[in-house]
């Protein structure tokens, strides 16, 4: 029912480690998250709150670029430039998902929904067709 940690890797394109760093920020998020929302710390910003998560995309960039240079110096030109192509497309649409996300919750009314989650639904697009690669 549920999918193992080697499907997981396999069709998101992701390491183990950045799937580490993405549920530790979720984890330190979501306490920001339920103290904003109680107004334990009313002064907290969106952008502030949601720290954690931009701080994951750093790190999990440079743990990609890191990756990406390993491969290089191996030889691997093409899965490297796959790899990498994957990858980032992958941080910058969660990056720019983010963004959108804490631009509406600072400004109401500024943006909507729909456009905030656009890249969700684009990075979903995206996992499918590689879903359906593999298979």
């Amino acid at each position: 029912m549920f999918f193992s940690l080697r499907e997981l890797t396999l069709w998101l394109g992701v390491t183990v480690l950045e799937v580490f760093i993405w549920l530790t920020a979720l984890l330190v998020t979501l306490v920001l998250v339920v103290l904003r929302v109680e107004d334990v710390t009313p002064g907290a910003s969106w952008w502030l709150v949601l720290s954690p998560m931009f701080v994951a995309d750093a790190l999990n960039t440079y743990f990609c670029v890191i990756v990406l240079i390993r491969m290089y110096l191996d030889g691997d030109l093409k899965p490297a430039a796959l790899r990498a192509l994957w990858s980032f497309s992958v941080l910058t649409l969660g990056f720019t998902f983010k963004f959108l996300l804490c631009r509406r919750l600072a400004q109401p009314g500024h943006l909507e929904y729909s456009a905030v989650m656009s890249p969700v639904f684009i990075l979903l697009q995206l996992i499918l067709i590689r879903a359906c690669h593999l298979n």
